[in-house]
């Protein structure tokens, strides 16, 4: 018998009340992200991990000419975003190792709260590196390991939960998105409460 993704397992059971039970969390980390975003409204966009899809939601809500993609390695998960957003947002499943786009294709690349759960973090930034045009713009909004509350929950999630792989310092990060090919890599901390300490790392193709 073949041996379950431990990420899909969780969040195949988390799908029907995520977005209620994480909303805080879901509505600030997507609309920091999107802050932090440089886009114009004729974009296209891929949304890596895009879950129940509220971060590609608020983009289609802002920029409804931007031509928005995501995918998710969870099935669950991408029917509640299927439910929620317009037929002409494309929603596919796939893991971020194994991009399920062409070349070249898109101005810009997201992912929110998702890279922590990645076992090839390397394969996966240069995948959506294949994926973006050059010129285009990665943008990766995940916890912190620079913050004390990360470093503790890192250690528990590590001895709880099966679906956690790693959280990632600044430098940690920065180093990752350089050696995955990435130019004019900039990292931004910042904390959305007491809890969680999160980073954006944005760069270039």
């Amino acid at each position: 018998m073949a041996k379950k993704n431990p990420v899909a397992e969780e969040y195949a059971k988390a799908a029907p009340y995520y977005e209620s039970r994480w909303s805080f969390y879901v509505d600030s980390t997507t609309r920091n992200t999107i802050e932090r975003m440089d886009m114009k409204p004729t974009d296209k966009v891929l949304d890596v991990g895009c879950g129940t899809g509220s971060l590609l939601y608020r983009l289609a809500s802002s920029c409804p000419e931007a031509q928005l993609s995501g995918f998710d390695l969870v099935p669950e998960m991408l029917d509640v975003a299927r439910r929620r957003l317009r037929d002409n947002v494309t929603l596919c499943a796939g893991l971020a190792e194994h991009i399920p786009f062409a070349n070249n294709h898109f101005d810009i690349v997201i992912s929110c709260n998702m890279f922590h759960y990645i076992r090839n973090p390397g394969l996966a930034l240069k995948e959506m590196y294949r994926v973006l045009r050059p010129g285009g713009q990665i943008v990766i909004t995940d916890w912190c390991h620079d913050y004390i509350t990360c470093q503790l929950c890192e250690l528990y999630l590590r001895i709880s939960n099966p679906a956690h792989f790693k959280i990632y310092r600044t430098k940690e990060c920065k180093q990752m998105l350089e050696q995955a090919g990435y130019a004019q890599v900039e990292i931004e901390r910042f904390k959305i409460n007491w809890l969680w300490g999160l980073m954006t790392a944005k760069g270039k193709k």
